[in-house]
């Protein structure tokens, strides 16, 4: 393992026993489905494997906080987003963009329950907690 301020901090040199947190960033929605999906994908595997995960939803993936929204979303080989956002919640935490909901008119009484809204000073702060690794889709 190398040393300095980036070691251990990139996903070349990521090990489990680094990072005791995932904070994922997915800025796409089904203007990027697959983009979409990977984020989906790596947010509820590492939940499956015992990481802590925040995953923030911005930009286009803002539409999943809404109920019913994430049944409308299709890929092919892909797993079902409605089954990815419940395993993500079991023991996860999802996260809406402040000002990205506020673009969409879209209020808490309005998303899946659980979800919350907050804004870009939470999701600094838990970016760059200690032990935590960070990935932006």
């Amino acid at each position: 393992m190398g040393s300095g301020p980036a070691a251990g901090r990139t996903g070349a040199h990521y090990s489990r026993d680094m990072a005791k947190k995932l904070v994922i960033k997915v800025t796409a929605g089904a203007d990027a489905p697959e983009r979409c999906s990977q984020a989906f994908t790596v947010a509820a595997v590492a939940v499956a494997s015992g990481v802590e995960v925040s995953l923030w939803l911005t930009g286009e993936a803002a539409w999943f906080a809404l109920p019913g929204r994430a049944a409308t979303f299709e890929l092919p080989h892909a797993a079902p987003l409605p089954d990815l956002i419940e395993s993500i919640q079991s023991a996860g935490r999802i996260t809406l963009c402040t000002q990205c909901a506020a673009r969409r008119d879209i209020a808490e009484e309005d998303v899946l329950e659980g979800v919350r809204i907050a804004g870009a000073q939470v999701f600094v702060s838990e970016a760059m907690a200690d032990d935590v690794q960070a990935l932006v889709y």
